[in-house]
């Protein structure tokens, strides 16, 4: 199956976790998953708020050093741009008002569903969204 890997998703795989097993298991058996530059940012975010947390900054700088060598060097993952309409058709979905659609929650799910492609995430309240519009995702989580 193909999928469009939301940050939920490679923070579990970057950083240890209880779901970063199961994480592990499907990004090796997808070949090469999408993500965006938002999924980047994202990342890092989450690692700098895991440093506020206690994560030493320099197993912190490790995992982002990891990230990009797999992005850059080793191309582990397809790289999906945003453009104008995905923009368009998030905000169409968050301005529906019968979801808790987050606004970078919908751009990602844009990316995903303009791709056609399977999101992949452990965040409930996004994979919720993503059924309520009939898109293709997959939750993934540690029950």
């Amino acid at each position: 199956m193909m999928y469009y890997v939301d940050t939920s998703i490679l923070a579990a795989y970057y950083c240890p976790e209880p779901l970063s097993e199961k994480v592990e298991e499907i990004l090796i058996a997808s070949g090469k998953p999408a993500i965006s530059k938002l999924t980047h940012l994202e990342l890092f975010s989450a690692i700098s708020r895991k440093v506020r947390e206690g994560l030493a900054p320099e197993n912190g700088n490790a995992i982002i050093r990891q990230f990009e060598y797999h992005v850059i060097e080793r191309k582990l993952y397809r790289q999906l741009d945003i453009n104008e309409h995905h923009y368009v058709m998030a905000a169409n979905w968050i301005a529906q008002f019968n979801t808790s659609l987050r606004t970078l929650d919908g751009l990602h799910l844009a990316v995903s569903s303009a791709a056609r492609l399977n999101l992949l995430t452990a965040d409930r309240k996004l994979a919720d969204a993503a059924r309520f519009f009939g898109l293709e995702v997959t939750l993934l989580t540690h029950d």
